[in-house]
């Protein structure tokens, strides 16, 4: 029995750990923005799902209720949450982590402690067997665990591999490194950049690819590659103050480009004015004859021209600027609009994206091209996948996928180009914000005040997010579930935040 006992509950409890482990993995293994999730979902839903614990409540309340041997009922109970195991597996249904060397070790110190607490258990005491169902409802606690342990080694390897990569940069004193950073924009704009500046050799961060060790390992690879680029541009993104800097330590950028500062991750920032100076990292680390580039748009534009040490250049969609885009539009073909003499037309939708074209322009400017080869590359640009792309689907559906990522920006832009969209029968579909702290509430009736009289239907995928958008939208908003029924044809779909493809083709008619 004890055999049978201990790999029915290594089984039981790969799932719950396969799951947790994931969701970790994709907050990259931080403990606050781990913490920032749980308080926005629910810690109990997030951490134990329903299920298993409602079956384990009442298993045991049929244990206690009516004499069933402990053996029986112990391996009856282990046997249910296997089935269930397998079953989500059967089906595709199990989310695992990206088997990276890290997950692998969290994960098998969660199994090696998951193994270790059963045997201990049975050699405790005859009666303690009982407890072996709850294992599969601790998988969270025991990863925790693992991470503990495995901290002093990950931050010593993170140190090493960033010192390398820093060290390296510093030998390649003719690399022109550009670093983008801000709360919306920052992939459009490096995707823009890299566009304009591949026949010179630029090479870019790839996607999700913006943190410390992330750029670190990218950098060194890129670097000690046998012919090196001459350009890198990097993308930075950050959830505490300091982060900006080290990233800028590491990779030493002679340009830099800072989007639009908005409220995306504010609580973990605790302030507008620490994401802010967070932001204003990126200007303060570049050399004297640096070129810093700001968005005259953004409402701290003033402010983060003062903190930089070099010369500035500033672009703008209406206002004083260096560069000003004129005569903006919106055509079936994307955006358009003319800076001086030159039109550019370019086949990216959304009129809130002609502000990355502009930095893109600008920076392209400082590196010596011309406005009017600026023009004609960017004729060819083919924008990046799930980042405010638009696409008519065979089934007759206009599709606005902006499920990469997603802030209250981004979402309000959404809004407004789905209200400027001849197709009279309108979807919104959803996962919501997250990480914007107390004001989380707030944003959402904020949208869904915009969003109304625009939307025929919006549909979330979490019960949370949908109960503030619906204050602000003045309808019911729909829970996205098995019973969610598809969307007509004609019409128009617009996915905004983290909505898996799955949930898109299933509302498809």
């Amino acid at each position: 029995m004890t055999a049978l006992a201990l790999i029915l509950t290594l089984t039981a409890s790969l799932s719950p750990l396969l799951t947790f482990a994931h969701l970790w993995q994709v907050k990259e293994w931080r403990i606050d923005r781990l913490r920032e999730h749980l308080r926005s979902e629910g810690v109990v839903r997030q951490l134990f799902g329903m299920v298993r614990p409602a079956l384990l409540i009442l298993l045991y309340l049929i244990f206690f209720l009516q004499w069933i041997p402990e053996q029986t009922w112990t391996i009856g109970a282990l046997i249910l949450f296997t089935v269930l195991t397998i079953v989500q597996i059967a089906l595709d249904r199990q989310p695992s982590p990206r088997w990276t060397l890290k997950a692998l070790v969290l994960t098998s110190g969660a199994l090696l402690l998951t193994f270790a607490g059963s045997v201990l258990l049975l050699l405790l005491h005859p009666h303690a067997a009982l407890a072996l169902p709850l294992f599969p409802l601790l998988e969270p606690v025991l990863l925790f665990f693992s991470w503990c342990a495995f901290l002093p080694v990950d931050r010593l390897l993170k140190r090493r591999i960033m010192e390398h990569a820093r060290h390296l940069r510093e030998t390649h004193t003719d690399l022109i490194v550009i670093g983008i950073t801000g709360s919306v924009g920052k992939t459009t704009t490096k995707e823009l950049l890299l566009h304009l500046l591949k026949t010179q050799g630029a090479h870019a961060t790839p996607a999700y690819v913006n943190t410390e060790m992330g750029v670190a390992e990218w950098l060194t690879k890129e670097l000690e590659a046998a012919k090196p680029p001459r350009i890198l541009i990097v993308e930075m993104g950050a959830y505490r103050p300091g982060e900006i800097a080290l990233l800028c330590n590491i990779a030493k950028p002679t340009l830099g480009i800072i989007t639009f500062i908005g409220t995306q991750h504010i609580a973990l920032f605790g302030s507008q004015e620490a994401l802010l100076k967070t932001k204003a990292e990126l200007f303060k680390s570049l050399p004297p004859d640096g070129i810093a580039i700001l968005n005259a748009d953004s409402p701290f534009a003033q402010t983060l021209k003062e903190m930089s040490n070099c010369r500035t250049i500033s672009v703008t969609t209406g206002g004083d600027a260096d560069i000003e885009a004129i005569d903006i539009e919106e055509t079936s073909m994307g955006i358009r609009f003319r800076v001086g003499i030159t039109v550019f037309s370019i086949p990216l939708h959304g009129t809130h994206n002609v502000s990355n074209v502009l930095l893109a322009i600008a920076a392209a400017e400082a590196l010596g091209m011309k406005r009017n080869e600026i023009a004609r590359s960017l004729l060819t640009f083919e924008p990046p996948k799930h980042t405010f792309a638009v696409r008519t689907l065979p089934q007759g559906v206009l599709l606005l996928d902006d499920s990469h990522n997603a802030s209250p920006a981004s979402f309000s832009a959404a809004i407004n180009w789905a209200k400027s969209q001849p197709e009279e029968y309108k979807v919104l579909l959803s996962s919501g914000l997250i990480e914007l702290g107390e004001e989380e509430d707030m944003v959402h009736a904020k949208l869904g005040t915009e969003a109304a009289g625009v939307f025929d239907r919006v549909i979330f995928t979490h019960i949370h997010h949908a109960c503030s958008f619906e204050k602000g939208f003045g309808k019911p908003v729909e829970i996205y579930g098995k019973t969610t029924s598809r969307i007509p044809s004609p019409s128009l779909l617009a996915c905004i935040g983290r909505v898996p493809e799955e949930f898109i083709r299933r509302l498809l008619p």
